[in-house]
């Protein structure tokens, strides 16, 4: 194999494929990228057995072929050439030739053979989505998914899509985050749940992209998004049944101001940290909602005004679940529903017609409760 490119693209091309990349494992060849010239294009793979990235950058090939290059070391090497173009040369013993300027590396590698081969997926109709849309959507909710969860799938979030409509849900046993978006899509109802950490790398590949072409099979799903194709595999098992976990009454409508209630949270959480934890005591009455909390550095207390209407509630609350709730709604008032101090509540649109997101969080409770 012989080719010659754009140092410059080449390398942000690798760093993107390194995301996929294993570090920790037993088998040498997908510590590695996968080169392969053919006709006039390098072809780039990345792949730990559960996410590949899949690319393809502009090259002049001299010679076909393939083999296979540390990752780490590629990327370090790629980052510091001086040259504007870099010629990649291997043999068939496998030992590799990067050339720029006056620098040379000569690098031992693996043998495209040695290299898993990625999943396919077939069948069913693309999902095509807006970049911008699914980014939101997945920023939205990926802050509730679990992180340590005796049920792996809840470290991944379920994708719910009908005709017309995207639904995407993340629970991790404290909190449970829903986004809605309409799409145009005429297929069979279907639902998925993709791991977080999948999504937390298609996200970053949809920047300058307009759209995210989804096909999901029956393990595996393949996001499209302009010249990188991404696969991963999906998580099995039984998803929380979210519908039930949902509040069917309330005690109390609170229709408050996003950031005023988000500024608040943060002032009162100053004297909250990880060594010294203790939940927020929220009092929702008479168009006030006050908000305190106690720890061993001292007493902190603040109140936002608010539009309350039924029983008045004392009902305590993780900050940071709060906050994350919070930051989330992309909206500039909120109706906050309450049933009592040990009931979840929830954090929707103030326009009943708009379901476009909900968030529920579990309280805590406040040491005065019996």
């Amino acid at each position: 194999m012989k080719i010659i490119c754009n140092t410059q693209t080449l390398c942000e091309v690798c760093q993107n494929v390194q995301k996929a990349v294993s570090t920790k494992t037993s088998i040498p060849a997908i510590e590695g990228i996968l080169l392969k010239a053919v006709d006039n294009e390098l072809i780039l793979t990345g792949y730990d057995l559960e996410v590949g990235i899949n690319t393809s950058i502009e090259a002049k090939v001299e010679k076909a072929g393939s083999i296979i290059i540390n990752a780490k070391i590629l990327c370090d090497i790629l980052r510091k050439l001086p040259g504007e173009s870099v010629i990649i040369e291997a043999d068939e013993r496998q030992l590799c030739v990067i050339r720029c300027g006056e620098v040379e590396y000569k690098l031992v590698g693996f043998t495209a053979d040695e290299y898993p081969e990625l999943p396919t997926v077939s069948g069913g109709l693309p999902i095509i989505v807006e970049c911008d849309i699914l980014k939101d959507m997945i920023r939205q909710t990926i802050f509730a998914v679990a992180v340590n969860d005796s049920k792996i799938v809840h470290t991944g979030l379920k994708f719910e899509i009908t005709r017309g409509k995207i639904k995407i849900i993340a629970v991790d046993g404290f909190r449970l985050a829903i986004r809605t978006e309409n799409i145009k899509y005429s297929g069979e109802d279907i639902s998925f749940i993709v791991p977080a950490k999948t999504l937390s790398e298609v996200t970053k590949l949809m920047e300058n992209n307009d759209v995210v072409s989804m096909n999901v099979g029956k393990r595996h799903i393949i996001f499209e998004i302009g010249n990188y194709c991404i696969i991963s595999r999906l998580l099995e098992g039984e998803f929380l049944d979210y519908n039930t976990a949902i509040p069917k009454s309330l005690s109390t409508e609170v229709k408050a101001n996003v950031k005023l209630l988000t500024d608040s949270i943060e002032r009162t959480s100053l004297l909250i940290t990880d060594r010294l934890k203790s939940p927020l005591r929220c009092i929702f009455e008479d168009n006030i909602i006050k908000i305190s909390t106690v720890t061993a550095l001292g007493m902190a207390n603040d109140k936002v005004f608010a539009q309350i209407e039924g029983e008045r509630v004392e009902i305590g609350f993780n900050n940071r679940f709060l906050l994350d709730a919070l930051k989330a709604c992309d909206v500039e008032d909120v109706t906050i529903k309450l049933n009592g101090p040990i009931s979840p509540i929830t954090i929707e649109p103030t326009n009943n017609e708009d379901e476009s997101f909900l968030f529920l969080v579990l309280p805590v409770r406040l040491k005065n409760e019996n």
